[in-house]
Order: C-alpha cells, then structure tokens, then sequence
C-alpha cells in the first residue's frame, strides 16, 4: 500500500488510500470536491521517493468529505498570584475532513 506524506495548511500528514483526515480550514474547499496536491514523499512498499521540495510527477487526489467543521472548545487561562487578575478565553478551531482517493 502506498503513503504519502503531504503538506496542508502549515502542517505535514502521512497519509495512505482510503484515510480520512482533518486539516485547518480550507477556504475555497465545497462538499465533494477534489483537491489534487503534490506530495513532498512517496513511500511504495520497498521504494521511497523524497522530493526537494516535492516529487515531481506524484499527486495524491483528495476529496473533500466535510467542508467546515468545528473542533473541540481550546481554553487559554492567564492567572496571576495574589493580583487578582485572571483572564479566560477560548476557540473553537474550524476544520475541513479530506479523504485520500488516489495516491499516484
């Protein structure tokens, strides 16, 4: 079975035929629609391809699964000692689900 490692929204993901993953939001991403990206490895059973920076002539086709989502609430808390001061604040991340069609 063939991975990829591929590079989206900042952070890199290895990904094999048939996984789904979230990356951060995707802004011109619609429910069903394919994304072809150019992967920076290809790992082939026993053969391996490492690009510089990508791999020419390798795509990885992607599908969009689920355009925006939100993720868990993240809360950050700032406390200071004996000051009375403390500050609370939080996000919810908005994420798009990709699944890997065609690693080629």
């Amino acid at each position: 079975m063939a991975k990829a490692v591929v590079a989206l929204g900042g952070s890199q993901y290895l990904v094999s035929e048939g996984d789904t993953f979230s990356v951060n939001k995707i802004s011109d991403a619609e429910n069903n629609k394919k994304i072809e990206v150019t992967p920076l490895m290809v790992v082939d059973g026993a053969s391996s391809k490492v690009g510089a920076p990508d791999v020419k002539g390798a795509k990885v086709t992607l599908s969009v699964v689920q355009a925006v989502e939100k993720d868990d609430k993240v809360t950050a808390i700032r406390y200071k000692s004996k000051k009375r001061v403390h500050k609370r604040r939080g996000h919810r991340q908005q994420l798009t689900t990709l699944k890997v069609d065609k690693i080629a």
